[in-house]
Parts: structure tokens; C-alpha cells; sequence
């Protein structure tokens, strides 16, 4: 008896739950947008919802093209 507890609705990739920069609020599936550095300490993320990421047409950070920088 070898029954698969999940269900066909559980998404295949895990799903972000964070803060949206671009509406100003907490949504699901989230991505990072925009990396800001700083001399020194750690840098800040920019993430957007789904429907902001549509909406802006913004490209998440992961999703850009390598570019050479020489």
C-alpha cells in the first residue's frame, strides 16, 4: 500500500514568502530583483511579488544573463 501523501496541488519548487519592495507588502513567491551593495557590511535585496514582476515587467536577478565585465 504505497500512496503518495502529496497532493497534485503542491507546487514543484518552493515558494518564497516575503516582503514585495514594488507594492509594499507581503506576498508569495517572491524573487530577488535588486542586489544593493555597500562598501562594507552586507548588502540589501530588492524582491518582487509575481503580479509586480508581470506588471513592471521586471527580471529576477537569478533569470539575468552572465555579462563580461572586461
Amino acid at each position: 500500500m504505497s500512496q503518495n501523501p502529496q497532493t497534485t496541488d503542491t507546487p514543484a519548487q518552493p515558494t518564497a514568502y516575503g516582503w514585495c519592495a514594488w507594492h509594499d507588502g507581503h506576498a508569495r513567491g517572491v524573487r530577488l530583483i535588486q542586489v544593493h551593495e555597500q562598501g562594507s557590511g552586507p548588502g540589501v535585496g530588492a524582491f518582487a511579488c509575481h503580479s509586480c514582476r508581470v506588471a513592471y515587467d521586471l527580471v529576477p536577478f537569478a533569470d539575468r544573463p552572465v555579462t563580461d565585465a572586461s
